[in-house]
């Protein structure tokens, strides 16, 4: 059989080939895919040619083993109908979300596969980074009542301060983007601009900071920022991945004194505190649901034809006023 799959072969330079289909083995589904999902992190930084070529795409993902070597396959953001079935949970006809690289018609292991029969899947496109962040939530850990910072709305900031709001802590969002705050108010956050959030911190505290930042901007600049807001003890979540940016920080200023701590959340690995009570299929599991129980639809913003996907990805690059997530239709 024959599919198109996309290939990033430089930086800003996406293109579509042709490639060859193999029929699924045992444990294994040939997908027709309906709709993908263009990050707007981690792939767009992939796409801006920002990432390391030797560092590893996904080890977790059987479909991203290799490098960000061009040309190279990216996306983890699939959802279509299976044609072919060869495991006895999952049936033809089923509509699934699968963790593969852009791709009209692909084979999949059962591991990468979720089903979303009762999930409109254009918005199902948005698992990824509804899990995402759960996991920031979980990695946050109970914080019920505290005051949080989340800086950065794009659609894995406002999905992490959605599920930390629902478990009761008092967020604020902070952006530079409008649309975004305007977006983040749909899911019933309060959402400031970059230039407010040291005074509504200094209102929400009494001057005293908040124990926790979540820093899902993108931006290096971000996470000193975010340092100032902390009270004595806080601690700055980094969801953001950086890539080949370089990152100052102002270790010399409070850091020690206030015992200050920075530490990174991974959607990739269950954190070894977490792996008695959470493995992989049930954080799946869980965002599988909370697809259905978050105005997720929100940030589905914008569809582009399979075949204008090089218009998608430039349009996210600029920064398209109101785009949050773009769905690639088929």
């Amino acid at each position: 059989m024959e599919g198109r799959a996309l290939r990033f072969v430089a930086p800003r330079r996406v293109e579509l080939e042709a490639v060859h289909v193999r029929a699924p083995i045992d444990g294994e589904l040939l997908v027709r895919t309906e709709w993908s999902g263009i990050s707007g992190g981690t792939e767009l930084i992939a796409y801006r040619g920002e990432l390391d070529a030797g560092s590893a795409r996904d080890e977790t993902i059987a479909t991203l083993s290799g490098r960000f070597e061009y040309p190279f396959a990216y996306g983890y953001s699939c959802v279509g109908e299976v044609l072919t079935s060869r495991v006895d949970d999952v049936l033809e006809g089923t509509t699934v979300f699968a963790f593969h690289p852009h791709q009209d018609l692909f084979t999949v292991t059962r591991a990468d596969v979720v089903r979303v029969d009762d999930v409109d899947a254009r918005v199902a496109t948005l698992f990824p980074l509804v899990e995402t962040a759960l996991q920031v939530a979980l990695d946050a850990g109970p914080r019920l009542g505290e005051p949080i910072v989340v800086l950065g709305l794009g659609s894995v900031g406002i999905l992490s301060a959605a599920l930390l709001q629902r478990a009761g802590a008092d967020i604020v969002g902070a952006d530079p983007r409008g649309d975004r705050r305007e977006a983040s108010n749909g899911f019933g956050i309060r959402a400031v601009d970059v230039s407010e959030i040291d005074a509504a911190v200094k209102e929400m505290t009494s001057g005293a900071g908040v124990p926790l930042v979540v820093e899902a901007t993108g931006h290096p600049a971000a996470l000193a920022h975010a340092l100032d807001l902390l009270c004595h003890e806080g601690e700055v979540l980094v969801c953001s991945w950086y890539g080949t940016k370089e990152v100052s920080l102002p270790l010399g200023k409070a850091f020690h004194r206030r015992r200050l701590q920075i530490r990174s959340t991974q959607v990739s690995t269950i954190p070894a505190r977490l792996a008695g009570q959470w493995d992989v299929r049930r954080r799946r599991q869980a965002a599988a649901g909370l697809l259905g129980e978050l105005p997720v639809k929100l940030l589905a913003t914008h569809e582009v034809p399979f075949d204008r996907a090089r218009e998608a990805y430039a349009a996210l690059d600029r920064g398209e006023p109101g785009m949050m997530h773009v769905e690639l239709r088929y």
